[in-house]
């Protein structure tokens, strides 16, 4: 059995020193060969609410060879059908691409490699690139979850596998309704992420100041209610009633809403979303697989998404040069 993370940045380095520290065997590639050279000379570095040092096995994608029963799959989503073309000739006849990021990728990367050939993974920490090779976990470590799920009524033969591997950071649950679970951290990312991107902040950062919380709640409304519209049942986090918490149809339980959602996100409080981390390095983010996600679906089953648009349109001008990640822009959702 021969598996790799592809696109092993902060949260892949972090997941192969764990799989690697715990026994298990796995390859860590990424373009970023000064991160590899590090990972290569002084193992993975892994700091922030836990602290090892770990050796690992380590790849620029230039030294790939042979194929892999199992890659994870935790690049940027803007170059999937560019990457998994390539992963193509990499993988096993009846190996399995793990897709372990934002939005709802599984089904563009079905339409390349076969609906059979694809698990969904959704992660439930956070991690940070603090220097090449040191990487830093800002969630709790009590909170190393992972979902996975299956495109398909039969999933790929290597699921117990791939379970076995995850298994080896944290708890693993197998979803049959992972579109569910998919939107569940939607839902978060839409909401934390994308005002953590717009306000330069962190996750608790968001949650704390009145005036972005009053837009997150707005944002994990209008999840709900595009979900709620479109027949799709949003799945527990972490054993946690995403809906059930925040949903509200009244004042009442709007003020118990607003309330909870320091207290919600509070293992994640000093996550800063790789959608900032991404503008503040000048390059493009994820914005229209995360926030475009809810807007495109609410176009779809006739349900408005404003903040939601806001913030696409808010971190389309950040690229461009035309506003900076700062708390001014709350002004924009006035």
């Amino acid at each position: 059995m021969r598996a790799a993370i592809y696109g092993a940045g902060s949260l892949g380095t972090i997941l192969g020193a764990y799989i690697t520290k715990n026994c298990g065997e796995i390859e860590l590639i990424n373009r970023n060969k000064a991160h590899i050279e590090a990972l290569q000379n002084n193992g993975a570095t892994v700091v922030g609410t836990i602290y090892f040092n770990q050796k690992v096995t380590a790849y620029t994608p230039d030294q790939m060879s042979g194929k892999y029963d199992i890659i994870f799959l935790m690049t940027k989503q803007q170059h999937n059908r560019e990457v998994v073309t390539f992963l193509k000739d990499f993988i096993a006849e009846d190996g399995v691409i793990v897709t372990l990021q934002n939005g709802i990728p599984e089904l563009e990367i079905a339409e390349i490699v076969g609906e059979d050939r694809v698990l969904g993974c959704t992660v439930a920490w956070g991690a940070t690139m603090k220097d090449p090779g040191v990487c830093e976990l800002t969630s709790a470590v009590d909170s190393l979850t992972f979902s996975i799920g299956s495109l398909s009524p039969n999933p790929n033969h290597h699921l117990n596998e791939v379970k076995r591997l995850l298994e080896m950071m944290g708890p693993v649950d197998y979803d049959k309704n992972f579109i569910g679970t998919r939107w569940s951290k939607l839902l978060i990312n839409s909401a934390f992420s994308g005002m953590s991107a717009v306000l330069g902040s962190t996750f608790g950062e968001a949650a704390k100041e009145k005036r972005s919380r009053r837009i997150v709640q707005a944002l994990i409304k209008e999840c709900i209610d595009v979900c709620a519209k479109g027949g799709i049942k949003i799945e527990p986090v972490q054993g946690k009633d995403i809906v059930k918490l925040l949903d509200y149809k009244n004042s009442f339980k709007k003020a118990i809403s607003f309330f909870i959602i320091p207290i919600a996100i509070k293992k994640h409080a000093l996550l800063k979303a790789s959608m900032l981390q991404d503008l503040e390095k000048g390059k493009k983010s994820e914005v229209d697989a995360i926030n475009g996600v809810v807007s495109a679906f609410g176009k779809k089953v006739g349900f408005p998404t404003p903040m939601n648009d806001k913030v696409v349109e808010i971190i389309h001008q950040i690229e461009d040069g035309k506003l900076t990640p700062s708390f001014k822009n709350i002004e924009f959702f006035n």
